[in-house]
Protein backbone atom coordinates (compact mmCIF):
# COMPACT_ATOMS: atom_id res chain seq x y z
CA UNK A 1 0.00 0.00 0.00
CA UNK A 2 1.23 3.65 -1.00
CA UNK A 3 -1.16 5.79 0.54
CA UNK A 4 0.06 9.66 0.15
CA UNK A 5 -2.25 13.16 0.24
CA UNK A 6 -0.81 16.33 -1.09
CA UNK A 7 -2.28 19.86 0.02
CA UNK A 8 -0.59 23.20 -0.30
CA UNK A 9 1.10 25.50 -2.77
CA UNK A 10 2.29 23.09 -5.92
CA UNK A 11 5.58 24.85 -6.75
CA UNK A 12 6.78 21.51 -8.80
CA UNK A 13 4.75 20.77 -12.03
CA UNK A 14 5.83 17.25 -12.31
CA UNK A 15 4.88 16.77 -7.99
CA UNK A 16 1.63 16.89 -8.59
CA UNK A 17 0.32 17.11 -11.79
CA UNK A 18 -1.53 20.94 -11.34
CA UNK A 19 -0.43 23.52 -13.09
CA UNK A 20 2.63 25.00 -11.54
CA UNK A 21 1.88 27.60 -8.22
CA UNK A 22 -1.88 26.50 -8.11
CA UNK A 23 -3.07 25.98 -4.40
CA UNK A 24 -4.77 23.04 -3.74
CA UNK A 25 -6.88 23.74 -0.92
CA UNK A 26 -8.21 20.13 -0.21
CA UNK A 27 -5.87 17.01 0.41
CA UNK A 28 -5.82 14.74 -2.89
CA UNK A 29 -3.87 11.49 -3.82
CA UNK A 30 -0.16 11.99 -5.16
CA UNK A 31 0.59 9.12 -7.04
CA UNK A 32 4.25 8.45 -8.85
CA UNK A 33 4.19 8.94 -12.26
CA UNK A 34 5.44 5.97 -13.49
CA UNK A 35 2.65 3.38 -11.83
CA UNK A 36 4.34 0.75 -13.47
CA UNK A 37 7.02 0.41 -11.86
CA UNK A 38 7.58 -2.62 -8.86
CA UNK A 39 5.50 -1.46 -6.06
CA UNK A 40 8.81 -2.30 -4.19
CA UNK A 41 10.29 0.29 -5.68
CA UNK A 42 7.86 2.71 -4.48
CA UNK A 43 6.84 1.89 -0.59
CA UNK A 44 8.25 5.11 0.88
CA UNK A 45 9.78 5.59 4.07
CA UNK A 46 10.41 9.10 4.43
CA UNK A 47 9.34 12.40 2.83
CA UNK A 48 11.27 16.26 3.14
CA UNK A 49 10.53 18.88 1.63
CA UNK A 50 11.12 22.60 1.59
CA UNK A 51 11.17 25.24 -0.99
CA UNK A 52 14.61 23.79 -2.68
CA UNK A 53 13.17 20.63 -3.35
CA UNK A 54 11.06 17.56 -2.72
CA UNK A 55 12.75 14.23 -1.61
CA UNK A 56 10.94 10.55 -1.24
CA UNK A 57 13.08 8.17 0.25
CA UNK A 58 11.97 4.34 -0.33
CA UNK A 59 12.41 1.04 1.89
CA UNK A 60 14.79 -0.09 -0.38
CA UNK A 61 17.00 2.67 0.37
CA UNK A 62 17.18 4.79 -3.14
CA UNK A 63 15.59 8.79 -3.17
CA UNK A 64 14.75 10.53 -5.73
CA UNK A 65 14.69 14.24 -5.84
CA UNK A 66 11.87 16.98 -7.83
CA UNK A 67 13.81 20.03 -7.81
CA UNK A 68 11.88 23.09 -7.29
CA UNK A 69 12.94 24.82 -10.77
CA UNK A 70 10.11 25.70 -13.47
CA UNK A 71 12.76 24.59 -16.03
CA UNK A 72 14.17 21.87 -15.14
CA UNK A 73 14.08 18.68 -17.44
CA UNK A 74 15.16 15.67 -14.92
CA UNK A 75 12.52 16.16 -13.14
CA UNK A 76 12.21 13.80 -11.27
CA UNK A 77 15.58 12.24 -10.83
CA UNK A 78 17.31 9.54 -8.85
CA UNK A 79 19.72 10.34 -5.87
CA UNK A 80 22.83 8.70 -7.13
CA UNK A 81 23.41 7.50 -3.50
CA UNK A 82 23.17 3.79 -2.00
CA UNK A 83 22.14 2.42 1.21
CA UNK A 84 20.18 5.73 2.39
CA UNK A 85 18.85 5.71 5.87
CA UNK A 86 17.74 9.43 6.31
CA UNK A 87 16.94 12.27 4.30
CA UNK A 88 16.69 15.86 4.98
CA UNK A 89 15.57 19.45 2.96
CA UNK A 90 16.34 22.85 4.40
CA UNK A 91 15.36 26.14 2.40
CA UNK A 92 18.18 25.50 0.43
CA UNK A 93 20.10 22.79 1.30
CA UNK A 94 19.81 18.88 0.82
CA UNK A 95 21.44 15.95 3.14
CA UNK A 96 21.47 12.41 2.88
CA UNK A 97 22.71 9.73 5.60
CA UNK A 98 23.78 6.31 4.66
CA UNK A 99 23.57 3.43 6.93
CA UNK A 100 27.27 3.08 7.01
CA UNK A 101 27.13 6.87 8.69
CA UNK A 102 28.71 9.08 5.71
CA UNK A 103 26.67 12.46 4.86
CA UNK A 104 26.17 13.76 1.34
CA UNK A 105 24.88 17.28 0.97
CA UNK A 106 24.40 19.97 -1.27
CA UNK A 107 23.47 23.74 -1.59
CA UNK A 108 24.43 27.10 -2.24
CA UNK A 109 26.25 27.37 1.39
CA UNK A 110 27.53 23.67 1.34
CA UNK A 111 29.52 24.03 -2.13
CA UNK A 112 28.53 27.27 -3.82
CA UNK A 113 30.81 26.53 -6.72
CA UNK A 114 28.51 23.61 -7.52
CA UNK A 115 25.08 23.96 -5.10
CA UNK A 116 23.59 21.14 -7.65
CA UNK A 117 26.65 18.84 -6.64
CA UNK A 118 26.55 15.82 -3.66
CA UNK A 119 29.40 16.19 -1.51
CA UNK A 120 30.85 13.98 1.65
CA UNK A 121 30.47 16.41 4.37
CA UNK A 122 31.15 14.04 7.26
CA UNK A 123 34.67 13.22 5.17
CA UNK A 124 35.15 17.22 6.04
CA UNK A 125 35.29 17.03 10.13
CA UNK A 126 39.16 17.44 11.19
CA UNK A 127 38.59 14.60 14.22
CA UNK A 128 38.87 11.58 11.59
CA UNK A 129 37.68 9.71 14.99
CA UNK A 130 34.08 11.87 14.91
CA UNK A 131 33.09 10.93 11.42
CA UNK A 132 30.88 8.42 11.84
CA UNK A 133 27.17 10.29 11.70
CA UNK A 134 24.14 9.12 13.44
CA UNK A 135 21.48 11.71 12.55
CA UNK A 136 21.09 15.03 10.66
CA UNK A 137 18.81 17.86 10.41
CA UNK A 138 17.93 20.56 7.94
CA UNK A 139 17.97 23.79 8.65
CA UNK A 140 16.63 27.08 6.47
CA UNK A 141 20.73 27.65 5.45
CA UNK A 142 22.43 24.93 7.57
CA UNK A 143 22.63 21.49 8.33
CA UNK A 144 23.46 19.55 11.96
CA UNK A 145 25.43 16.28 12.08
CA UNK A 146 25.12 14.16 15.15
CA UNK A 147 27.65 11.83 15.29
CA UNK A 148 27.93 8.24 17.03
CA UNK A 149 30.19 10.03 19.72
CA UNK A 150 27.50 12.30 20.50
CA UNK A 151 28.77 15.32 19.24
CA UNK A 152 26.86 17.65 17.15
CA UNK A 153 28.81 19.78 14.29
CA UNK A 154 26.95 22.46 12.34
CA UNK A 155 27.47 23.64 8.70
CA UNK A 156 26.42 26.27 6.40
CA UNK A 157 25.31 29.66 6.97
CA UNK A 158 25.32 31.16 10.91
CA UNK A 159 23.95 34.71 9.77
CA UNK A 160 21.61 34.51 12.74
CA UNK A 161 24.34 32.77 15.16
CA UNK A 162 22.53 29.22 14.95
CA UNK A 163 25.84 27.67 14.54
CA UNK A 164 25.98 28.39 18.26
CA UNK A 165 29.02 31.37 16.94
CA UNK A 166 28.88 35.39 16.84
CA UNK A 167 28.07 36.00 12.92
CA UNK A 168 30.37 38.94 13.06
CA UNK A 169 33.60 36.80 13.05
CA UNK A 170 31.94 33.25 10.68
CA UNK A 171 29.48 34.08 8.96
CA UNK A 172 29.59 30.91 7.14
CA UNK A 173 30.98 27.85 7.06
CA UNK A 174 31.60 24.88 4.37
CA UNK A 175 33.35 22.50 6.93
CA UNK A 176 31.62 21.16 9.76
CA UNK A 177 32.16 22.58 13.20
CA UNK A 178 31.71 21.49 16.27
CA UNK A 179 28.45 23.09 18.27
CA UNK A 180 28.26 21.22 21.63
CA UNK A 181 29.40 17.60 23.09
CA UNK A 182 27.04 15.22 25.14
CA UNK A 183 23.77 15.51 22.96
CA UNK A 184 21.10 12.84 22.44
CA UNK A 185 18.91 14.79 19.61
CA UNK A 186 18.96 18.02 17.61
CA UNK A 187 15.96 19.78 16.58
CA UNK A 188 15.01 22.25 13.86
CA UNK A 189 13.08 22.53 10.74
CA UNK A 190 13.33 23.37 6.83
CA UNK A 191 12.67 27.21 6.95
CA UNK A 192 14.06 27.32 10.31
CA UNK A 193 17.42 29.69 11.67
CA UNK A 194 17.20 28.36 14.99
CA UNK A 195 17.85 25.10 16.81
CA UNK A 196 17.87 23.17 19.99
CA UNK A 197 20.60 20.40 20.98
CA UNK A 198 19.30 18.14 24.09
CA UNK A 199 21.90 16.71 25.98
CA UNK A 200 22.10 13.45 28.06
CA UNK A 201 20.87 14.84 30.74
CA UNK A 202 17.27 16.37 29.18
CA UNK A 203 18.69 19.55 29.51
CA UNK A 204 18.06 21.78 26.42
CA UNK A 205 20.16 24.41 24.54
CA UNK A 206 19.50 27.08 21.85
CA UNK A 207 20.71 29.39 19.51
CA UNK A 208 19.92 31.19 16.43
CA UNK A 209 16.93 33.61 14.92
CA UNK A 210 14.68 34.75 18.06
CA UNK A 211 13.16 37.93 17.43
CA UNK A 212 9.55 36.35 17.97
CA UNK A 213 10.70 34.49 21.05
CA UNK A 214 11.13 31.46 18.67
CA UNK A 215 13.77 29.92 21.03
CA UNK A 216 11.52 30.36 24.18
CA UNK A 217 14.01 32.16 26.44
CA UNK A 218 11.15 35.01 28.09
CA UNK A 219 9.80 38.07 27.59
CA UNK A 220 13.52 40.15 28.94
CA UNK A 221 15.66 37.72 25.85
CA UNK A 222 14.36 38.62 22.41
CA UNK A 223 17.40 39.35 20.15
CA UNK A 224 17.28 38.78 17.24
CA UNK A 225 20.23 37.20 16.78
CA UNK A 226 21.04 34.77 19.37
CA UNK A 227 24.92 33.76 18.80
CA UNK A 228 25.53 31.52 21.38
CA UNK A 229 24.01 28.26 22.74
CA UNK A 230 21.45 29.08 25.66
CA UNK A 231 20.25 27.25 28.40
CA UNK A 232 16.56 26.78 28.47
CA UNK A 233 14.47 27.76 31.31
CA UNK A 234 11.38 26.54 32.54
CA UNK A 235 10.91 23.68 30.37
CA UNK A 236 7.80 21.53 31.06
CA UNK A 237 8.23 18.71 32.91
CA UNK A 238 8.63 15.20 31.12
CA UNK A 239 10.34 13.59 28.64
CA UNK A 240 11.04 15.66 25.31
CA UNK A 241 9.98 13.44 22.45
CA UNK A 242 9.87 16.20 19.85
CA UNK A 243 10.65 19.74 18.88
CA UNK A 244 9.61 21.24 15.61
CA UNK A 245 11.07 24.56 13.74
CA UNK A 246 9.42 27.06 11.87
CA UNK A 247 10.23 30.05 10.64
CA UNK A 248 8.87 31.78 13.83
CA UNK A 249 7.61 29.58 16.48
CA UNK A 250 8.74 26.28 17.97
CA UNK A 251 6.67 23.67 18.76
CA UNK A 252 7.74 21.10 21.61
CA UNK A 253 5.84 17.46 22.55
CA UNK A 254 6.34 16.52 26.05
CA UNK A 255 5.24 13.30 27.14
CA UNK A 256 4.39 12.71 30.96
CA UNK A 257 3.98 9.96 33.30
CA UNK A 258 0.67 9.03 34.26
CA UNK A 259 0.42 8.10 37.95
CA UNK A 260 -1.66 4.86 36.95
CA UNK A 261 0.67 2.46 36.01
CA UNK A 262 -2.29 0.83 33.78
CA UNK A 263 -2.25 3.98 31.09
CA UNK A 264 -0.29 5.25 28.88
CA UNK A 265 1.99 8.07 28.92
CA UNK A 266 0.13 11.36 28.25
CA UNK A 267 1.62 13.43 25.27
CA UNK A 268 0.94 17.19 25.68
CA UNK A 269 1.92 20.26 23.28
CA UNK A 270 4.11 23.29 23.87
CA UNK A 271 4.71 26.07 21.47
CA UNK A 272 6.15 29.79 21.41
CA UNK A 273 6.69 32.59 19.06
CA UNK A 274 4.88 34.80 16.99
CA UNK A 275 1.29 34.19 18.20
CA UNK A 276 -0.07 33.88 14.21
CA UNK A 277 1.18 30.15 14.63
CA UNK A 278 1.08 28.95 18.01
CA UNK A 279 -2.33 28.06 18.02
CA UNK A 280 -3.24 29.62 20.96
CA UNK A 281 -6.14 32.18 19.78
CA UNK A 282 -4.21 35.48 21.36
CA UNK A 283 -3.06 38.00 19.54
CA UNK A 284 0.36 38.09 21.47
CA UNK A 285 3.64 36.24 21.26
CA UNK A 286 3.99 33.48 23.53
CA UNK A 287 7.69 34.17 25.18
CA UNK A 288 8.32 30.46 26.75
CA UNK A 289 7.10 27.22 25.63
CA UNK A 290 2.93 27.35 26.50
CA UNK A 291 0.72 24.49 26.66
CA UNK A 292 -1.67 24.01 23.86
CA UNK A 293 -5.26 23.06 25.05
CA UNK A 294 -8.11 22.25 22.60
CA UNK A 295 -10.90 19.47 22.99
CA UNK A 296 -9.66 18.20 20.05
CA UNK A 297 -6.66 16.28 20.99
CA UNK A 298 -6.95 16.64 25.14
CA UNK A 299 -8.27 12.80 24.94
CA UNK A 300 -6.18 11.51 22.13
CA UNK A 301 -2.66 10.08 22.05
CA UNK A 302 -0.34 12.79 20.09
CA UNK A 303 1.27 10.34 17.26
CA UNK A 304 3.24 12.68 14.91
CA UNK A 305 3.93 16.49 14.80
CA UNK A 306 4.94 18.38 11.40
CA UNK A 307 6.08 22.22 11.43
CA UNK A 308 6.77 23.70 8.24
CA UNK A 309 7.22 27.66 7.54
CA UNK A 310 4.28 29.23 9.17
CA UNK A 311 1.79 26.14 9.60
CA UNK A 312 1.41 23.08 11.87
CA UNK A 313 -0.12 19.56 11.69
CA UNK A 314 -0.81 17.04 14.22
CA UNK A 315 -1.88 13.22 14.07
CA UNK A 316 -4.03 11.63 16.99
CA UNK A 317 -5.07 8.06 17.40
CA UNK A 318 -8.84 8.95 17.37
CA UNK A 319 -7.46 9.24 14.70
CA UNK A 320 -7.86 12.76 13.51
CA UNK A 321 -5.60 15.82 11.53
CA UNK A 322 -5.84 18.78 12.94
CA UNK A 323 -3.57 21.81 12.08
CA UNK A 324 -3.14 25.60 12.98
CA UNK A 325 -1.07 28.55 11.54
CA UNK A 326 -0.42 29.94 8.06
CA UNK A 327 -3.39 28.58 5.67
CA UNK A 328 -2.55 31.20 2.75
CA UNK A 329 -1.69 28.48 0.50
CA UNK A 330 -4.23 26.19 1.19
CA UNK A 331 -1.28 24.27 3.67
CA UNK A 332 -3.80 23.05 6.41
CA UNK A 333 -6.07 21.06 4.22
CA UNK A 334 -9.41 22.82 5.08
CA UNK A 335 -10.75 23.57 1.84
CA UNK A 336 -10.14 27.37 1.99
CA UNK A 337 -7.38 29.62 1.60
CA UNK A 338 -8.00 32.07 4.99
CA UNK A 339 -4.51 33.64 6.18
CA UNK A 340 -3.92 32.75 9.25
CA UNK A 341 -6.23 29.85 11.24
CA UNK A 342 -5.19 31.02 15.11
CA UNK A 343 -6.66 28.18 17.03
CA UNK A 344 -6.52 24.24 16.29
CA UNK A 345 -8.73 23.10 13.43
CA UNK A 346 -10.01 19.08 12.10
CA UNK A 347 -9.21 18.48 8.57
CA UNK A 348 -11.20 15.85 6.73
CA UNK A 349 -9.09 12.64 5.52
CA UNK A 350 -11.78 10.43 3.90
CA UNK A 351 -9.67 9.49 1.02
CA UNK A 352 -7.28 7.50 3.79
CA UNK A 353 -7.54 4.02 5.18
CA UNK A 354 -7.49 4.73 8.41
CA UNK A 355 -8.93 1.40 9.65
CA UNK A 356 -5.51 0.24 9.35
CA UNK A 357 -3.10 1.05 11.79
CA UNK A 358 -2.73 5.13 12.28
CA UNK A 359 0.42 4.62 13.92
CA UNK A 360 1.85 3.95 10.41
CA UNK A 361 0.42 7.42 8.69
CA UNK A 362 3.13 10.39 9.38
CA UNK A 363 2.75 14.32 8.43
CA UNK A 364 4.91 15.93 6.73
CA UNK A 365 4.74 20.27 6.49
CA UNK A 366 7.12 21.62 3.19
CA UNK A 367 7.30 25.27 2.76
CA UNK A 368 4.03 26.28 2.15
CA UNK A 369 2.33 22.55 1.55
CA UNK A 370 1.90 19.48 3.10
CA UNK A 371 2.21 15.94 2.85
CA UNK A 372 0.19 12.81 5.01
CA UNK A 373 1.23 9.63 3.72
CA UNK A 374 1.27 5.19 4.84
CA UNK A 375 5.08 4.10 6.03
CA UNK A 376 5.65 1.10 7.68
CA UNK A 377 8.70 1.30 10.13
CA UNK A 378 11.73 -0.26 8.16
CA UNK A 379 13.95 -1.59 11.02
CA UNK A 380 13.16 -2.88 14.30
CA UNK A 381 14.55 -1.63 17.16
CA UNK A 382 17.11 -4.18 17.67
CA UNK A 383 18.18 -3.51 13.68
CA UNK A 384 18.71 -0.01 14.66
CA UNK A 385 20.69 -0.45 17.49
CA UNK A 386 22.93 -3.07 15.38
CA UNK A 387 23.00 -0.22 12.92
CA UNK A 388 24.32 2.06 15.31
CA UNK A 389 27.07 -0.48 16.53
CA UNK A 390 28.32 -1.21 13.01
CA UNK A 391 28.88 2.51 12.66
CA UNK A 392 31.10 2.45 15.89
CA UNK A 393 34.75 1.47 15.46
CA UNK A 394 34.51 -0.84 18.35
CA UNK A 395 32.60 -2.86 15.81
CA UNK A 396 35.47 -3.81 13.93
CA UNK A 397 37.53 -5.18 17.26
CA UNK A 398 34.39 -7.58 18.18
CA UNK A 399 34.49 -8.84 14.43
CA UNK A 400 38.08 -9.99 14.29
CA UNK A 401 37.81 -11.34 18.54
CA UNK A 402 34.80 -13.17 17.17
CA UNK A 403 36.40 -14.81 13.85
CA UNK A 404 39.89 -15.14 15.91
CA UNK A 405 37.93 -17.38 18.37
CA UNK A 406 36.01 -19.51 15.27
CA UNK A 407 39.12 -20.47 13.94
CA UNK A 408 40.71 -21.55 17.40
Amino acid sequence: MNDCLFFGLNENPKLIKYKIDSVIKKPIQFKFENENENENEKQIKQISSSDFSTIFLFKNGKAIEYLNENNSKQNPQKIQIENIQKVTVGFENEAILTIEGNVFAKGRYINPNNPNKFINISSLIEDKNDRIIQDIVSGAHSIYLLTSNQNVYGIGSNEYGQLGFDSKTLKITQKPILMMKNVSKIFSGNSSSHVFLLNSNQELFGCGYNQFSQLGLGESIREIKTKELTKIQNIPKGKIIDIQCGNFHSIMLIENENENENQNPKRKLYSCGDYKCNGFGKNQDSYEFTEIKSSLFENDDILDISVGFYHTLILTSNPKLIGFGDNSFGQLGTGDNINYQLIPIQIELSKLRFNEDISNYHIYCGYRNSFIYYSTLSFSNLEEDLIKLFRRKEFCDISFKTEKWRNN
